[in-house]
């Protein structure tokens, strides 16, 4: 099971789309943090984009770059359209899930009509089913039935793909989500129903050049520049070795941690410990004993929001945290697991680790902000390099 992060990554999740503060002179983190949401945010994820653009050129003759937007850096979303003719709605590519979902009009709840819906009567391709789904989140819950229509992602044109149109929507924070859907792109078997997922149908389908997609997403809050690109690997964005992972076990792209250490000391997975790797989860989660041995190393502070605050002004001198992953270092910097933030000219920063009631860790957009991150389907591993 996967979290959730104003974007309900958990499992699978949805909203909007605006480039601006959600109200005037308030910032989206304000206005999270006055409504009690701001730690959920920072502990799920998924949102939403403005304009496209094309990301640079590809090492591979026939994929398809889709552009992401950074939301605060904790969300990452996209455009894709259902229907004929089309309707667009902004998804988490979220690799914790396996599911495409969306809001429908069948749905009258606030998190629904605040967002995107689908009419089914203004496609002429869409095909009902008499199948219901329901889907459970870390922070919220989505019952709908399922259906089938044509699914465009950039010039991907997916034909019959089944996907789920919510009929409630249950949890707070869906709401002030910045997305309206969500595209699983895990294996089929955590599906929430019996439903083909996007990219076992985009192989089905002839239309990408390997099995393969890789995420690459920007830092320090870079809004545009951010992709994600099915059937290829762009080498403009990542530098040195890819290091491969073989996946553990199927279902989620789970892999195998070695070791978390800090300054040389094992803090965390001594022996080793399961992990998902997951793009809809905007931070580092793990168990709270390793979790709180980590912020005792970097300094980190509770505060009564949940949160853990860190110095600004100690980045500098903070450890470095490193994550060995089959027998390689993955380092993590202080500016790399620290978020930082600012509110009406309060500057602050906060650590990029929270704390699970799961026995799997979850390595999310801290780590995958540092490394170029290629999922391997016909390989079944998850690649790693140093990203640009």
């Amino acid at each position: 099971m996967k979290w959730l992060i104003i974007t309900l990554a958990c499992i699978q999740l949805s909203q909007c789309f605006t480039r601006v503060p959600l109200f005037k002179g308030r910032s989206a983190r304000e206005i999270l943090r006055e409504k009690g949401l701001l730690q959920d945010f920072l502990t799920a994820n998924k949102y939403d984009p403005i304009s496209k653009f094309r990301g640079p050129f590809l090492t591979q003759s026939l994929v398809t770059a889709e552009p992401m937007i950074n939301y605060i850096d904790v969300s990452y979303f996209g455009i894709i359209t259902i229907g004929s003719p089309p309707q667009t709605f902004t998804v988490i590519f979220d690799t914790g899930s396996s599911n495409l979902w969306v809001p429908s009009v069948y749905c009258s709840q606030r998190p629904c009509i605040s967002h995107r819906r689908f009419n089914p009567s203004r496609s002429s391709t869409f095909d009902s089913s008499s199948e219901y789904v329901s889907i459970q989140y870390g922070t919220g819950s989505v019952t709908g039935i399922m259906g089938n229509d044509t699914v465009t992602i950039e010039d991907l044109v997916i034909s019959g793909q089944e996907f789920g149109l919510s009929l409630t929507e249950s949890g707070k924070l869906l709401g002030f989500a910045k997305f309206d859907g969500i595209l699983g792109l895990g294996f089929p078997s955590p599906t929430a129903s019996s439903a083909t997922p996007v990219f076992d149908n985009l192989q089905a389908q002839n239309l990408l050049d390997e099995p393969l997609f890789s995420v690459y997403i920007t830092r320090l809050g870079g809004q545009y520049g951010s992709e994600i690109i099915f059937g290829g690997i762009d080498s403009n964005y990542y530098t040195g070795p890819i290091n491969w992972v073989p996946v553990a076990q199927s279902g989620f792209w789970q892999i195998l941690i070695d070791k978390v250490t800090i300054d040389g000391q094992v803090v965390a997975c001594i022996g080793g410990c399961p992990a998902i790797v997951d793009t809809g989860t905007s931070l580092l989660v793990g168990q709270s004993k390793p979790i709180s041995t980590i912020h005792n190393h970097i300094g980190a502070i509770p505060t009564f929001e949940g949160q853990y605050r860190i110095s600004c002004n100690n980045l500098h001198s903070m450890p470095d945290v490193v994550f060995t992953i089959n027998g390689i270092d993955l380092s993590l910097s202080a500016q790399a697991y620290t978020l930082q933030h600012s509110d009406m000219g309060d500057r602050y920063c906060s650590s990029g680790f929270a704390v699970s009631g799961e026995s799997l860790w979850i390595i999310g957009d801290v780590l995958i902000k540092e490394y170029y991150t290629i999922f391997d389907r016909g390989s079944n591993r998850v690649g790693f390099a140093r990203a640009l």
